[in-house]
């Protein structure tokens, strides 16, 4: 019985129309906020470990000049709305990041996943990863060819 509901499945599953799947920019007013924003202590102690005269990190002549530059890199949130996510800054009131709307979108590929991004007005991003080959139709969404 279980092997003919699983041949069942496949046949069904295979039967369907292969088609393109559209991702749109979500709309930002039902994001919500998954993670939370660093203390005032968290964000010193980062700073003073980060930029420690013997870190060995690359971007320390931008970050570590002064400790507003660092914060303003590392006071951040994730939030998330439907498959799309992003570190946003916890300077903006989450009014302020549900009241976003999107600009543009970019996809941009790292080896075989692609990365679409969503820019919104207030500056924030929103990404996803697929692995399919998505390509703009709009200025706020992508098609992506099923595989």
């Amino acid at each position: 019985m279980l092997r003919r509901l699983s041949v069942l499945a496949f046949l069904l599953t295979a039967s369907l129309p292969a088609g393109a799947e559209t991702l749109a920019c979500p709309d930002m007013s039902t994001a919500v906020q998954a993670g939370t924003c660093p203390t005032k202590a968290e964000l010193e102690y980062g700073f003073d470990t980060y930029c420690a005269a013997d870190a060995r990190m690359m971007d320390k002549e931008t970050v570590c000049k002064d400790f507003e530059m660092y914060r303003a890199l590392k006071n951040t949130a994730l939030w998330e709305s439907g498959a799309f996510q992003g570190y946003l800054s916890c300077s903006l009131t989450p009014e302020q990041v549900r009241a976003a709307k999107p600009l543009s979108v970019a996809v941009g590929r790292a080896g075989t996943v692609q990365r679409v991004a969503c820019t919104y007005d207030n500056e924030t991003v929103m990404a996803t990863r697929t692995r399919a080959a998505c390509t703009p139709n709009g200025p706020t969404s992508v098609d992506c060819p099923a595989r």
